[in-house]
């Protein structure tokens, strides 16, 4: 495909070159995996059929879309991808050129064609190169369709893309032009030069409130779903009839859609909203909620009139995937619920606080542990949703009085308390019967459950020395949560008698919503797992490195053993195995030598014993993203993808045994491999993908058949260390280029595949 070229996609064709095309490269997909930044607009309605753009790098031969669940249909109509500078110039000369001599239809069709690829070049010049290329989709939604948060993902020639939420809801929506469109307008008009640069005027953020402007704003009849792209310097605006008296929702999703911008302070698109009267006065302002950073607005309207809502960025910064979406209206909105969970089986009665609700309890029953969610419809509107709690332990709710040590509230473990720090300064104690030689765990879950609660928790004896304090514990599994502000304590009873937990706010702060559910057991050895990334992609018959985090609780230590649950014929793990103390691995995938035709889920699950017990535990699929340039969350998804693509044309490479190879410290261990010396694209190199310190490989020798791989473990090695070692095969090849009146020798490598994972062990010489 021609850069700057408008493809308009036919699936079916798409998909059988799909099948057909061959590439030099097997693993090299690895490489250039497609990647989506941002899907404008981020939702739609039941019932509706519309357009949508999703932006990325990547995408060529965009051919199908992924959306979990049911109820949608998307297809692929068009991808673009814009001119480079060298293109630009190439096609305006060809363009003077027809001018000069247009003389048939065909000319002038030519020349429109053209005009169009010159229109793309702006979009380069004024976006990030992450998301300079677009994909267009019509998707429809069927009126059935249930309501919530999707996983969208493109199906390109070189596989699956990350998933992006895609949000399904019931009221009317308004879409702004998206940012791409008005570039390639205004770039039309002006002969491909992209749009005139404008002065901002704005002031500096915090020197002065932002004054409405005189451009007018868009429409909109309430209630409705906004959706809207924030640019440089821009500010949205919205103009709706209200009466007075309506108690007005505006519940902005920003961070929700794209929780981390990787190279963006502080991580997120920060957006703020404000609501102005007809002349222009502010009178309702939110940039938060619950320190969650999307905004959620409440106003009570003082009269008739027509109003106007703003949404921008707190730093004015923009771009094409500060991508947002609001409901507004007179729409239920829960702002806190109490307590935050219940015992699986029994009927909890829930207290619900909030705007425009239709009931302020309910009893809620849920069978399954784990997290659910609580919403309530009124009439045909359904509310947000907040996360509810379910275990299987036994649960209490806490008395007050209760905030001295003469009053604590006597509790018998294993228990979860659920209570809430009603007020600034409130301090909640229990105590409990401890026997000398117990390992207790007392955990605070709130900020992971959407209460604002910052806790500090201290585990003091009878006679009030401290024996423990805590009031920040990073829980690797909540990939979302940048202020682990949830407070752990682990102690082991020194003797048998009377313990006591008291818990507070950090901050002083408190409140009806300030709830928290506080876990106290002995210590219960357990983990969790994080596959990634969520969407892999393989060609057939190729090896595909992945990665296992686990996270480990309550000194859970030893080794984990990792197969696929029923997979679908021709996959298989080399390397499942975590080593005992170790919190990550990585192991390699195994695709099928054909191509299946469509993405395949598949299911890893981890095996082990703890005290005695078989535990096992599924590991859920994620994507290791980047927050401002530094710090790394693995966010979940629903699904684990695989996308295998094209047909198996590369000779066989393995390593010949699956036994765990013994390097012994300071000296090397010879791997028989079946590795072929030469390849159609060049000499056979093999290299090791991010080793451990001080292992390398020291020599191969490659035949047609037969080879093997020395290893090395310098002094540097860590003793007894195990693993996995990942070994790519690349092709070599030199070739030679003249230029300015001397031959250079250029090096190209190509990655053909990776080898099975090799288990290994550093063992004393």
């Amino acid at each position: 495909m021609k850069e700057g070229d408008r493809v308009k996609t036919n699936p079916s064709i798409c998909l059988a070159l799909m099948v057909t095309l061959t590439f030099p490269i097997g693993a090299q997909a690895q490489q250039d995996d497609p990647h989506i930044g941002y899907v404008y607009p981020a939702g739609g309605r039941l019932g509706t059929t519309f357009q949508v753009l999703l932006g990325g790098q990547h995408l060529d031969g965009a051919t199908a879309v992924h959306i979990s669940g049911d109820g949608i249909e998307a297809e692929v109509i068009e991808h673009i991808r814009p001119l480079n500078q060298g293109q630009f110039k190439e096609i305006q000369n060809r363009m003077g050129e027809l001018r000069k001599n247009i003389k048939t239809a065909e000319d002038e069709a030519a020349l429109t064609e053209l005009r169009q690829r010159l229109a793309t070049f702006s979009i380069r010049r004024s976006s990030a190169s992450a998301l300079v290329e677009t994909v267009t989709l019509q998707v429809t939604i069927s009126s059935g369709a249930d309501i919530g948060n999707r996983e969208m993902r493109l199906l390109t020639e070189q596989g699956l893309t990350n998933p992006m939420v895609f949000c399904i809801d019931q009221l009317a929506e308004t879409t702004e032009l998206s940012g791409r469109n008005l570039a390639v307008t205004a770039s039309e008009s002006r002969g491909g030069r992209g749009r005139k640069k404008q002065q901002n005027t704005r002031p500096d953020p915090g020197t002065s409130p932002v004054e409405i402007e005189a451009e007018l704003p868009t429409d909109i009849t309430l209630p409705t779903i906004v959706n809207g792209q924030i640019l440089p310097g821009d500010a949205d605006r919205y103009r709706f009839h209200a009466r007075q008296g309506e108690q007005l929702v505006v519940n902005v999703s920003a961070r929700r859609l794209i929780p981390y911008l990787s190279d963006a302070v502080p991580g997120w698109f920060q957006a703020v909203v404000a609501i102005y009267d007809a002349d222009g006065r502010r009178i309702a302002f939110q940039d938060d909620f619950h320190l969650h950073p999307d905004p959620v607005l409440y106003c009570e309207i003082p009269k008739d009139g027509q109003y106007i809502v703003e949404i921008r960025d707190a730093l004015y910064r923009g771009r094409e995937d500060f991508v947002y979406r609001f409901d507004i209206g007179e729409l239920p909105f829960f702002t806190s619920i109490f307590p935050l969970g219940g015992q699986a089986e029994v009927a909890t009665r829930v207290e619900f606080s909030g705007w425009n609700l239709p009931m302020r309890t309910e009893f809620k029953t849920f069978k399954a542990s784990g997290i659910h969610s609580i919403s309530v419809r009124d009439g045909k509107r359904l509310s947000n949703r907040l996360p509810f709690a379910v275990d299987t332990l036994p649960e209490c709710s806490e008395t007050e009085p209760n905030n001295e040590l003469g009053h604590a509230e006597p509790v018998t473990m294993p228990v979860i308390v659920n209570g809430r720090i009603a007020s600034p300064g409130d301090v909640d104690m229990f105590c409990f019967e401890g026997r000398a030689g117990d390992n207790i765990v007392a955990e605070v879950k709130a900020r992971r459950l959407g209460s604002p609660l910052d806790s500090a928790l201290k585990l003091t004896s009878a006679s009030g020395d401290q024996l423990a304090f805590n009031d920040d514990y990073e829980d690797r599994a909540a990939g979302l949560v940048t202020h682990h502000a949830d407070a752990r304590v682990s102690f082991e009873i020194p003797a048998d008698g009377l313990y006591y937990l008291s818990l507070g706010d950090l901050q002083q702060k408190g409140g009806p919503e300030y709830g928290y559910r506080l876990h106290i057991n002995q210590q219960q050895p357990d983990f969790e797992l994080r596959v990634v990334p969520s969407s892999i992609n393989a060609r057939a018959g190729s090896n595909v490195p992945i990665t296992v985090y686990t996270v480990r609780r309550d000194g859970f230590a030893d080794e984990i053993l990792l197969t696929l649950v029923d997979p679908p014929p021709g996959y298989s793990l080399r390397g499942g195995r975590i080593p005992a103390g170790q919190d990550v691995i990585r192991l390699t995938l195994t695709g099928p030598e054909e191509y299946a035709g469509k993405p395949q889920s598949l299911v890893i699950e981890g095996r082990s014993i703890a005290d005695g017990y078989e535990l096992v535990r599924r590991a859920v699929p994620a994507d290791d993203q980047m927050q401002a340039f530094a710090n790394r969350h693995l966010v979940t998804a629903k699904e684990l993808l695989v996308a295998v693509t094209g047909s198996s044309s590369l000779p066989l490479m393995n390593v010949l045994g699956d036994e765990l190879v013994q390097i012994p410290d300071g000296g090397t261990v010879e791997v028989p491999i079946s590795v072929p010396s030469r390849s159609a694209f060049g000499e056979i190199q093999l290299e090791l993908s991010d080793p451990p310190e001080g292992i390398s490989i020291q020599s191969t020798t490659l035949g047609y058949w037969r080879g093997n791989m020395i290893l090395r473990s310098e002094q540097s090695a860590q003793s007894g260390l195990q693993g996995n070692l990942i070994v790519n095969v690349y092709a070599a090849k030199t070739s030679e280029d003249s230029g300015k009146g001397k031959e250079q020798r250029k090096n190209r490598r190509i990655l053909l595949n990776t080898l099975p994972a090799i288990p290994f062990e550093i063992v004393a010489d």
